[in-house]
């Protein structure tokens, strides 16, 4: 009965230490180190073998941001899956989008993904986004057609004329021009405001 007991209490202490060092130290190390990208973001413009494709070259397509902005996406390269057939893989992609009263605002990338369903568009790989006054280069772009932000992430720099920025991720609204900035981890924002 003793050595059950005994047993029962190495098991309790082993569980233990085990949910501490996960709760404490290996949980908030994943959170740290997780890759914020999204999976549609990790565009591969190479489709595996024996895949059925369909190629186009100089394409364009329409859509609406925020429910009532045309907007144009066109691209010198792209490619359609069989099993995803509402996305569109993109090489050389550019959206211009009309923000009515003359202002426009392009944004270019090396790769991209638009989906024809949804309307909103992934940009991966020197991303540029300009609306004239500002500009906000990064790696990842995602503009979602319902809403009225595009959010910027992965060495991401926003120019304006009143200063400059680096950050891990900006939310940018070109509507209103407020943005809001953030880091992935503890680490302070870089800035510097030129006045």
């Amino acid at each position: 009965m003793r050595g059950k007991f005994f047993k029962v209490k190495i098991i309790l202490i082993t569980a233990s230490v085990v949910l501490f060092f996960s709760t404490y130290l290996y949980y908030p190390y994943i959170s740290q180190h997780k890759n914020p990208k999204r999976v549609e973001e990790n565009i591969d413009l190479r489709p595996r073998l024996n895949e059925e494709i369909t190629k186009f070259n100089n394409v364009e397509y329409k859509g609406l941001y925020n429910l009532d902005k045309p907007f144009k996406v066109t691209s010198e390269k792209a490619y359609i899956l069989k099993e995803k057939m509402e996305i569109v893989y993109m090489e050389k992609m550019v959206v211009i989008l009309d923000l009515g009263n003359g202002r426009i605002v392009k944004i270019t990338s090396d790769k991209g993904s638009y989906n024809k369903m949804t309307y909103d568009c992934f940009f991966q790989k020197n991303v540029e986004a300009t609306d004239g006054g500002t500009r906000i280069i990064a790696e990842n772009l995602d503009l979602l057609s319902a809403g009225n932000l595009v959010e910027a992430y992965n060495d991401v720099e926003l120019n304006h004329v009143t200063g400059s920025l680096k950050a891990d991720k900006i939310n940018y609204d070109f509507e209103t021009k407020k943005f809001k900035v953030s880091m992935f981890n503890d680490q302070a924002v870089k800035m510097k405001i030129i006045k």
